[in-house]
C-alpha cells in the first residue's frame, strides 16, 4: 500500500455487476430500533447488572488507554476523492488466503457465556453466518470443542502460564479439535488493576452476595435469561479452555492458581508454540516494533496490534497510533488491528494506515447479550453496510486500495 497512488485507478468494473441492485439485508421487527453498534451498547447497559456492564465496559485505573483508543481516531480526517465510479465497491477482505464478507471479525472475549446465554456459540454461529472470522477466548465458560464444531473457522486464543508442562497438552488439545488458527495473547503478564469491578462488585471467582442477588433481582431478564437458563441447561459455568482439562468453575477460589503464573510467558514458550502447532500462529497484544521483529524470525503468521482494550496497562499507548510504525517492520505478515472501532469510518481509517484487518469486540458482545445470535448478525450487517457505503463517500472500490493519502490529522 503506497503513500501516494493514482485514485482513478480501478479494475475492469463487470456490467452484470452493475445491473444487480445491491440492498441492505432484511431486518427483523425486533431488531429495527438498533442503528449503530452504540445502540447496542446502551441496551446492554440497561439489560445487564451493574457489575457484569462494568466489566464489559470499563477499562482499567484511569481508563486512559482505553479513551486513547477513541480518540486516535479523532485526530484523524479524510480527504474524500471526488467522481469515482463507486459502483462495483466491495467490502469483502482476504486474510490468510481466505476471503471474507467484511474487513472486520470479533476478537475473544472472555466469560461471554456470563453476560449472553451461550454467549460463545452465539458470537461464534453469527459470524459463520455472516462469514467473517471469530476468535475463541481461552477463558470462555464453553468447551472449545463446542465452539469448534459450531465453527469449523473459529480461532483459538490462549491465556498460557511460562510452564511448558501446561503448554504442551493445551496445544495438543487445540489441534485435536480442529482449531486452524491459534493467537497467544502476550500483555497479560499479571492481573490488571480493573477497580471499577472492586466497585462494582465483580471479582473472578464470583462471590455470592446480598448486592449481587439484588442486582440480578433488579435485572430480571438477565437473570432468567442468561443466569438461571444456563444453570437449569448446563450447570454452574466452568473455565473450560485454560489448560488440557476442564477448569474451575467462576465460584471456586482455586481460580487464580488455576489462572497460572503468567509473568513467567517468554519468548523460549512462543518458540515452543510454533515447533508444536501446525497453523497459523499470531500474537495478540503487541505495540513494540521490536517485538513484532522478534516474533517475525520466531516464525509467526501475523500480529494484532492492541492495548487489550485499555483494560491491561494504563497509558499502554492505542495501537492505531503504532499501526505504521509496525507495518513499515512486519515484512509483509498481517498486521491487525483491535481497539475502539465502532463505525465504518474508524475501519477506513485503521485500514488507511496499514491495517490487514480490524476485529471488533465490545459492541458484539453487547449485541449477544440483548438479541442473542440474531443481534450479533445485526451489528455485523450494521457495520458492514457502514464500510460499504464508506468507501463511495471516500471514493474507493475494495478495502486494498485504502493509504495514508486518504488521511489528513486534524
Amino acid at each position: 500500500m503506497t503513500a501516494e497512488g493514482p485514485a482513478q485507478s480501478r479494475a475492469p468494473v463487470d456490467p452484470q455487476t452493475l445491473s444487480q441492485k445491491r440492498s441492505a439485508p432484511p431486518v427483523p421487527p425486533a431488531l429495527a430500533k438498533y442503528l449503530s453498534l452504540e445502540d447496542f451498547e446502551r441496551a446492554a447497559k440497561r439489560h445487564l447488572p451493574k457489575m457484569l456492564h462494568g466489566y464489559l465496559a470499563g477499562g482499567v485505573e484511569t481508563d486512559w488507554s482505553l479513551t486513547d483508543n477513541r480518540r486516535a481516531f479523532a485526530e484523524w480526517g479524510f480527504i474524500p476523492r471526488a467522481l469515482v465510479d463507486a459502483r462495483a465497491r466491495t467490502s469483502a477482505v482476504t486474510l490468510f488466503g481466505k476471503e471474507y464478507a467484511a474487513p472486520f471479525g470479533i476478537p475473544p472475549m472472555g466469560s461471554a457465556a456470563l453476560l449472553a446465554y451461550r454467549g460463545d456459540i452465539a458470537i461464534t454461529q453469527a459470524a459463520r453466518a455472516k462469514g467473517i472470522p471469530m476468535i475463541m477466548s481461552a477463558s470462555s465458560l464453553i468447551r472449545l470443542e463446542e465452539i469448534a464444531k459450531a465453527n469449523p473457522d473459529a480461532w483459538y486464543q490462549a491465556y498460557l502460564p511460562g510452564e511448558p508442562s501446561r503448554i504442551e497438552p493445551l496445544v495438543d488439545r487445540v489441534i485435536a479439535a480442529g482449531f486452524k488458527t491459534f493467537v497467544l495473547t502476550v500483555d497479560v503478564q499479571v492481573s490488571s488493576n480493573r477497580e471499577n469491578n472492586i466497585r462494582n462488585g465483580y471479582t473472578i471467582p464470583l462471590k455470592p452476595t446480598l448486592r449481587l442477588f439484588w442486582q440480578g433481582a433488579t435485572h430480571p431478564r438477565w437473570a432468567l435469561g442468561t443466569w438461571f437458563k444456563t444453570l437449569q441447561n448446563h450447570g454452574m459455568p466452568h473455565f473450560e479452555n485454560m489448560d488440557a482439562g476442564r477448569g474451575p468453575p467462576i465460584l471456586s477460589r482455586d481460580l487464580e492458581r488455576a489462572f497460572g503464573a503468567r509473568d513467567g510467558l517468554s519468548w523460549p514458550h512462543l518458540e515452543l508454540i510454533r515447533r508444536r502447532f501446525p497453523g497459523k500462529l499470531l500474537i495478540k497484544g503487541v505495540l513494540h516494533p521490536d517485538d513484532v521483529v522478534r516474533a517475525k524470525e520466531i516464525g509467526v503468521d501475523g500480529f494484532m496490534v492492541s492495548n487489550h482494550g485499555g483494560r491491561q496497562l494504563d497509558g499502554a499507548v492505542s495501537g492505531l497510533r503504532m499501526l505504521p510504525e509496525i507495518v513499515s517492520v512486519a515484512g509483509g505478515l498481517p498486521v491487525i488491528y483491535d481497539g475502539g472501532i465502532r463505525r465504518g469510518t474508524d475501519v477506513l481509517k485503521a485500514y488507511a494506515l496499514g491495517a490487514s484487518f480490524v476485529f471488533v469486540g465490545r459492541p458484539m458482545l453487547c449485541a449477544a447479550a440483548v438479541q442473542g445470535q440474531p443481534g450479533v448478525e445485526r451489528a455485523i450487517d450494521l457495520l458492514k453496510e457502514e464500510v460499504h457505503r464508506d468507501l463511495a463517500l471516500i471514493g474507493a472500490n475494495t478495502m486494498g486500495e485504502l493509504g495514508p493519502h486518504f488521511l489528513r490529522r486534524v
